[in-house]
C-alpha cells in the first residue's frame, strides 16, 4: 500500500523548501560582507570628494 499523505502538509512543506531556495539564491546575489560595503563607501566619498575639488566656482 501507499503511504498517505497530507496534502496541505505536503504543500506547506514544498513552499517552505521553495522559499528557502529563493532565500539562498538571493543571499548569493545580494549578500555582501560588511568589509565589501564599507570599501565601497570609501570610494564612492573620494570619488565624490575628488569631483569636488576640481569643480570651478563662478
Amino acid at each position: 500500500m501507499a503511504d498517505i499523505v497530507n496534502l496541505r502538509t505536503a504543500r506547506k512543506q514544498k513552499a517552505r523548501a521553495d522559499k528557502d531556495a529563493k532565500a539562498s539564491e538571493n543571499r548569493v546575489f545580494f549578500g555582501r560582507t560588511k568589509a565589501e560595503k564599507l570599501k565601497e563607501a570609501a570610494e564612492k566619498a573620494r570619488a565624490e570628494k575628488h569631483v569636488e575639488a576640481h569643480k570651478r566656482e563662478d
